[in-house]
């Protein structure tokens, strides 16, 4: 309950108006992202880019390539719990630095294996970074910008990813090699790609040492007087005003904060106990289902974006006229016979370059009219369009139709930004965090299955491929049905804030 004298912490924080503070918020929280992006994400251009120099096989190349989701999976659990106890800031912060070290240190990798070793501590470093991003900036934003600000911080990840395809280009064209004596390596282009991805992580860090922890972490920890400071500086950035004409005096969170404990690992109990029953336990399986149908059906599509278009344009480069798949299976077949290539067309990464921008594109429009929408709505929507549209890559007999269904296809992926403002909405503050990061490793332990099984049935089967990720994807917009209903909420919010 909330006393007379104090003001709930969603209207302390509508009184500190949006402007100057959040945009800052809103950019430090775009570079989390991109430096998270640059490091997670560089696996799908250095891995085949390396082939030739570290001789990996297609399997050893699966393994590279889903490092990162292991990373992730492995310590998602633990920074939901540290940011909790320990401040979204710091973990943040410091998670950035940590990766930097690591995934620069990947550059100089005398074999696949240490590879793999440093991109599983760096992207184990960075495993809370998106759903402690978003936590941390919605409990700094009013709550009607909230889910624009929370959903444009996600499209982020689809223009950073696009920008990565134009870096690369020019990086990995450039001929030269370095011997490095004490690793016995050639210093190629791409360890140089690796250093210019990982690089986003010191930037990311010192952006986030340079801002201010959530308020409503420190009211949840009782820390009430570093709240006031940080919604006090909040209202003078904003508005231009001396932080004294700031009227609360005094601020509740209105919620449960959860009962203390002492120890880590009781701790970290304490933490997930509450999210496995009632009544939390049913929002942790509806997102959790959620984001394993949207990392198993998009983001295997995602990784293997740049081999699917570098295969499809070899094909084309022959001078191969077929269908989409007939194309990938044509390409695959080509390279039992022909000389070992490792280099990545150059028009294949303008696709995936285009392509990303499109869609990152279409998450900001999409992101401007989702509360006049509903996010329940847009989620199911987007779900039916591109479960269709993986299955029309199969109906048409052109590749060019086929490329353009996948597109639409993989477009789904600005889902993974709507579904998370639910997730931000509907967990108290105590484990807010934790709730994010549990839901998030669910749906990357599927990611993980499918980005395996999706590049072994490209090459095998390529039809099947998309019958069976469209079919998931498919089923997601039934599960979304279940969401809460937040345009009815949204009315239902408007109105008693009129009549109060």
């Amino acid at each position: 309950m909330i006393s007379k004298n104090s003001t709930s912490f969603e209207d302390a924080l509508t009184k500190t108006g949006f402007g100057k503070f959040n945009i800052l918020a809103f950019v430090v929280s775009l570079t989390l992202v991109m430096g998270m992006t640059f490091e997670v994400v560089s696996v799908a251009y250095l891995v085949p880019a390396s082939a030739c120099d570290m001789g990996t096989t297609t399997a050893q190349q699966g393994l590279m390539a889903g490092v990162p989701l292991l990373g992730i999976i492995a310590t998602s659990h633990f920074q939901g719990y540290m940011a909790d106890t320990r401040g979204r800031r710091k973990v943040l912060g410091w998670s950035m630095c940590v990766a930097f070290v690591c995934g620069s240190c990947a550059a100089l990798s005398p074999n696949w294996i240490v590879f793999c070793f440093l991109k599983f501590l760096s992207s184990g470093a960075l495993a809370g970074t998106i759903p402690l991003t978003l936590t941390w900036l919605s409990e700094c934003t009013p709550q009607h910008k909230r889910s624009i600000l929370i959903s444009l911080t996600s499209a982020m990840y689809l223009v950073t990813a696009g920008f990565m395809a134009v870096v690369a280009i020019p990086v990995l064209q450039l001929k030269f090699s370095i011997y490095v004596p004490y690793f016995n390596i050639f210093f190629t282009s791409w360890r140089l790609l690796n250093l210019l991805f990982a690089s986003g992580c010191a930037v990311a860090a010192i952006c986030m040492f340079s801002s201010h922890e959530s308020p409503r972490y420190y009211l949840r920890m009782g820390k009430d007087e570093k709240a006031m400071n940080v919604l006090r500086e909040m209202f003078a950035t904003n508005l231009g005003k001396s932080a004294e004409e700031y009227d609360v005096l005094s601020v509740e969170l209105g919620e449960e904060t959860g009962a203390p404990t002492k120890g880590m690992f009781s701790s970290i109990v304490a933490q997930t106990l509450p999210l496995l029953k009632a009544p939390l336990l049913k929002n942790t399986i509806l997102l959790g289902v959620l984001f394993i149908i949207a990392y198993a059906g998009i983001n295997a599509f995602i990784v293997w974006l740049p081999f699917i278009a570098d295969s499809i344009m070899k094909a084309r480069e022959r001078g191969e006229v077929m269908s989409f798949c007939e194309m990938m299976e044509s390409t695959q077949n080509a390279t039992l016979t022909e000389n070992n290539d490792c280099s990545l067309n150059t028009f294949a990464l303008l696709i995936v370059c285009g392509s990303s921008l499109a869609i990152g594109v279409l998450n900001i429009v999409l992101s401007t009219v989702i509360n006049y929408v509903g996010r329940k709505r847009m989620v199911i929507a987007i779900q039916v369009i591109a479960g269709l549209a993986g299955l029309c890559v199969n109906a048409t007999n052109s590749w060019i139709l086929g490329t353009g269904c996948l597109i639409v296809y993989i477009s789904a992926n600005v889902n993974f930004g709507f579904i998370s403002t639910f997730s931000v909405d509907i967990f108290p503050t105590y484990v807010k965090a934790m709730a994010v990061c549990l839901t998030l490793m669910i749906g990357r332990a599927s990611s993980f299955v499918g980005i395996n099984v999706l590049k072994n049935l490209l090459v095998t089967d390529c039809q099947l491929a998309f019958y069976i990720f469209s079919s998931i994807t498919l089923t997601g917009a039934c599960v979304a049905l279940l969401l809460p209903n937040d345009v009815k909420m949204t009315k239902k919010d408007s109105a008693e804030a009129m009549s109060s």
